[in-house]
C-alpha cells in the first residue's frame, strides 16, 4: 500500500511539472543556419509558470555546459526556483558545437527566444519591459553576449518576431565565461568559434570589451575557487559596466566549485525540514525587488 501510495503521487508530480513545462519552438519552419529537422537542430523554449500569482516578469535560462551539452540543474532548476517569486521562466534549448553548430546559431537563438517572449506578452500575461535573460558558464558567455551585442527594433523584418528588440530588460550572470581571451573556458571558446578563431572574432566575443552605456544591468556572482572559469571573468565585466555607468550587483563568494548552481541542501529545525538554496539566491531575489521583477 505505501508503495503504491509513493508511486501515486510520483505520478501526480510528473503531471503536475508536464502540464506547467510547455514546450514552443523559437521558429514555426526551420531555425536559421538548421542543419537538419532533427531534436540537435530545433532550439526551443520550455514554460515554467508560477503556481501562485505571477508578477508579470520573466526570465530566459541559458544553462552552461561547455557549448556542448545544457545542465539541467542550471535550467529547470534555476526555473523552479524562480516560480516560487511569481517570475515566469523559460528554459533555452539552444544549438551546440555537439549538434555541428557554432557561433553565431547560439547567439540567434538567445535573440529570438527573448524576441518571442516579448512577441507574446500580452498572451502569457507578461510585461514586455521586464524580460531578463541568465546563464551559467558557458550558458552564462551567451547571456552575456546577448546583453552586449542585441539588436533593437528592426522595422524592416519580414517576420513580426523579428522586428522586436532582443535587449533583455535585465541580465543574471552565474560564474559566467565573459571572455574567449585571457581568462576563458578552452573548451567554451573552441566550442563557440572553432579551433583557430581569428583574433577579431576573439575580441568580438569577449564581452568585457563590448559593454555600452545600453548594456542592460546585471547581477553578476562567482566564486573565489573556481578552477574552470576564472573570477576575472566576473571580476573584469563588472569594472567595464562601472566604466560605462551601467548598474550591477556584484557578489564574489571563496567557497565553491564551478557548476554548483543553486546548491540546494535540507536543513532541520527545531523538527522542521526544509530545502535552503546558497546565498546568491537569495541576493538575486532582494535584487530582483529591487528591479520590480519580484514584488513584495
Amino acid at each position: 500500500m505505501r508503495s503504491l501510495k509513493g508511486l501515486l503521487i510520483g505520478l501526480c508530480l510528473v503531471l503536475s511539472l508536464s502540464i506547467k513545462a510547455e514546450v514552443v519552438r523559437l521558429w514555426e519552419g526551420d531555425a536559421p543556419g538548421a542543419q537538419g529537422a532533427e531534436e540537435k537542430d530545433i532550439p526551443t523554449l520550455t514554460i515554467y509558470k508560477p503556481e501562485g500569482q505571477a508578477t508579470g516578469a520573466s526570465v530566459v535560462i541559458c544553462p552552461g555546459g561547455g557549448y556542448w551539452g545544457l545542465a539541467d540543474h542550471e535550467g529547470a532548476g534555476y526555473a523552479r526556483f524562480l516560480n516560487k517569486y511569481g517570475v515566469t521562466a523559460f528554459v533555452l534549448k539552444y544549438r551546440l558545437a555537439s549538434g555541428g553548430y557554432h557561433h553565431p546559431s547560439m547567439l540567434n537563438d538567445a535573440a529570438r527566444a527573448v524576441r518571442l517572449v516579448r512577441y507574446n506578452a500580452e498572451k502569457w500575461g507578461l510585461d514586455p519591459n521586464r524580460i531578463g535573460i541568465m546563464g551559467s558558464s558557458a550558458g552564462g558567455h551567451l547571456a552575456c553576449t546577448l546583453l552586449t551585442h542585441f539588436e533593437k527594433e528592426v522595422p524592416a523584418a519580414i517576420d513580426p518576431i523579428d522586428r522586436l528588440s532582443s535587449r533583455p530588460d535585465v541580465g543574471i550572470l552565474c560564474y559566467a565565461v565573459i571572455t574567449m581571451d585571457k581568462y576563458t573556458h578552452q573548451g567554451s571558446q573552441k566550442n563557440l568559434l572553432g579551433d583557430n578563431p581569428s583574433e577579431g572574432m576573439i575580441n568580438y566575443m569577449s564581452n568585457e570589451k563590448m559593454v555600452s552605456k545600453d548594456t542592460p544591468p546585471c547581477f553578476i556572482w562567482h566564486t573565489w575557487e573556481d578552477n574552470a572559469v576564472p573570477v576575472e571573468n566576473s571580476l573584469n565585466f563588472a569594472a567595464a559596466l562601472r566604466k560605462a555607468g551601467v548598474p550591477f550587483d556584484l557578489h564574489i563568494f571563496e567557497k565553491g566549485q564551478h557548476g554548483i548552481g543553486l546548491a540546494e541542501k535540507s536543513v532541520t529545525e527545531e523538527g522542521n525540514t526544509k530545502t535552503v538554496v546558497h546565498p546568491w539566491g537569495e541576493d538575486l531575489i532582494y535584487w530582483l525587488k529591487i528591479r520590480k521583477f519580484v514584488t513584495e
